[in-house]
């Protein structure tokens, strides 16, 4: 009988809808880990995930499958078995499954038993759920191989456990919410108690378009001990050894990466979403307006950290309203950013469109028609650059604007992808100064303030008409942020954020523009999921809507 085993744990980036990439990635992975018995890959490797409707194309379903065939034949060397995510066709019906393979063949299966239908999944519309599992033989080790929802609660591992595996082996497909380390860690151990095995847990790395997926692998052995822990971020094989004494499996102790504080993390959550989304896509950049302001500061450091500062393109788009500090700054950031910087001036397009609409608007004062005209003259303006470079327009709005309506359609808001779109406005301010503070692992910008600390002190303003603060008209950050909070990410009654000391004239107004401006947020790009309710997968409230919790 197997008294070692050595288990490799690729935590490897898989490409959505590239099976032939992703089965290069596959092959090299295992080929790096010839010494191991068994390799491990996350959920739905071989496709990508979530696949979402993609998955239904029986074009793609074929691919897949002889994608798996293919690496079969591979296992023929003698090296690794293998254990790999992929869709999975059975007696007319779709699973999301993983495939043992070993001996050129594929010689059995595991199918996703409880299959997440909320907050961004919604797999019980494209999958059937399997079975209760049963384990796989490999290598003549009983092997549990629940599929990532399939051990947040007890029912799957029990089974497994009950029917004599060894050892539980989970791939996962797990996004990336803040402070979902610790979440992760104590289910694993729940799981691990009730058992009363050890278990591995693979997760995914890679970002998908609004999701990303941070990696952070570990190993729980049964007695609820760490025994190794993978960096979160960064693609790494690691080969864990295991060795049985009294009967069961226990894994040796290796490398403990150090948890992330909750800056660090978020900050690059954003620099994978967008390196993965410009890179994936094939954009050879991106593009912003650079205002002097600190969420286009903010979202040029994170652009730079994530492609580096030759494919980041930074525009400034002064009007008459625009301030000499702010042309100071901006040029400032550009420079310690080492990024491309340009000004272009709009007021001749404003003049041009004041003359044009002049018979249009007579006997009309102006009001927010002619500031958002500003907004929307600069969104031509980069997207012009955009067409005539190749470079994506990132967009800089923050998620209070968002969540209140203050940010233009067509204008602001135009542009392939948002880097702060579920950010806080003083989670802005935070991860500033943290960026001018600290150089995140993998970044290509360079170290020192990035920032001008000119930017994160001045009063936010859009600057589209004299003497404007974002504070004319939204109370301040800090309240608003707390407001939001409550009514966002935990959907708290009226009377709740009330009591908790917020103004009641001040949450019935924040309530009413946050829905208002459900429209705009169906029409603005894709951007980052940072917390638990992003605008879009998590929330999807409808934009015909009258009822109003504030009365």
């Amino acid at each position: 009988m197997t008294d070692r085993l050595r288990i490799a744990l690729a935590q490897i980036n898989p490409c959505m809808g590239d099976i032939a990439g992703n089965l290069k990635k596959a092959r090299a992975a295992r080929g790096g880990a010839r010494s191991a018995d068994i390799i491990l890959f996350s959920e739905l490797f071989v496709t990508g995930y979530p696949p979402e409707d993609l998955i239904l194309k029986r074009a793609f379903q074929d691919d897949a499958s002889a994608a798996v065939e293919d690496f079969a034949r591979d296992t023929l060397d003698g090296g690794p078995a293998v254990l790999i995510g992929t869709p999975w066709r059975e007696e007319g019906k779709l699973y999301n499954a993983v495939a043992h393979l070993d001996d050129g063949k594929v010689l059995g299966r595991t199918l996703k038993c409880d299959l997440p239908n909320y907050g961004v999944f919604d797999e019980k519309r494209v999958f059937a759920a399997g079975p209760l599992p049963t384990p796989l033989t490999v290598r003549g080790i009983r092997i549990g191989v629940p599929i990532c929802e399939d051990v947040w609660s007890p029912e799957v591992c029990r089974h497994l456990a009950d029917a004599w595996a060894e050892l539980l082996l989970v791939p996962n497909g797990s996004p990336y919410e803040v402070g979902k380390e610790d979440v992760r860690l104590d289910l694993v151990r729940a799981r691990v108690k009730e058992a009363g095995l050890p278990l591995a847990y693979l997760n995914q790395i890679c970002g998908q378009d609004e999701v990303v997926f941070d990696g952070a692998s570990f190993v729980v052995n049964a007695d609820g001990s760490l025994a190794l822990a993978m960096k979160p971020w960064e693609e790494e094989s690691v080969v864990s050894e295991w060795m049985r004494a009294n009967g069961k499996w226990v894994c040796s102790p290796g490398e403990i990466a150090p948890v992330e504080d909750r800056q660090t993390s978020m900050y690059r959550a954003m620099m994978l979403g967008l390196a993965d989304y410009v890179n994936k896509n094939r954009f050879p950049g991106v593009v912003l307006g650079l205002s002097g302001g600190i969420d286009s500061a903010l979202s040029a450091a994170v652009a730079v950290d994530a492609l580096g500062p030759d494919r980041v393109r930074c525009v400034m788009m002064p009007s008459k309203f625009t301030s000499s500090d702010s042309l100071t700054d901006a040029e400032a950031c550009a420079r310690a950013l080492g990024v491309s910087y340009e000004a272009v001036a709009i007021e001749e397009a404003v003049k041009v469109f004041g003359t044009l609409l002049a018979p249009s608007f007579a006997g009309k004062a102006p009001d927010t028609t002619e500031e958002n005209i500003q907004s929307r003259i600069r969104g031509l303006i980069l997207m012009a650059v955009s067409n005539k470079f190749g470079p994506m327009v990132l967009t800089t709005g923050n998620k209070s604007e968002m969540s209140v309506g203050y940010a233009t359609l067509y204008g602001d808001m135009c542009g392939g992808y948002n880097v702060l779109k579920d950010i806080y406005k003083m989670d802005v301010f935070t991860l500033s100064r943290w960026r001018n503070a600290h150089v995140p692992g993998g970044a290509l910008g360079p170290k020192g303030e990035v920032i001008p600390e000119r930017i994160i002190v001045k009063p936010p303003s859009a600057e589209l008409k004299e003497n404007q603060t974002d504070q004319d008209s939204l109370p301040p950050y800090e309240i608003l942020d707390g407001i939001l909070e409550c009514l966002v990410e935990k959907e708290m009654a009226f009377e709740d954020v009330v009591a908790k000391g917020f103004d009641p004239a001040t949450v019935k107004r924040i309530e009413h523009l946050l829905y208002i401006s459900e429209y705009k947020r169906r029409q603005a790009p894709p951007g980052v999921k940072i917390g638990p309710r992003n605008f879009g997968r998590d929330r999807r409230y409808p934009i015909t809507n009258a009822f109003r919790d504030a009365r």
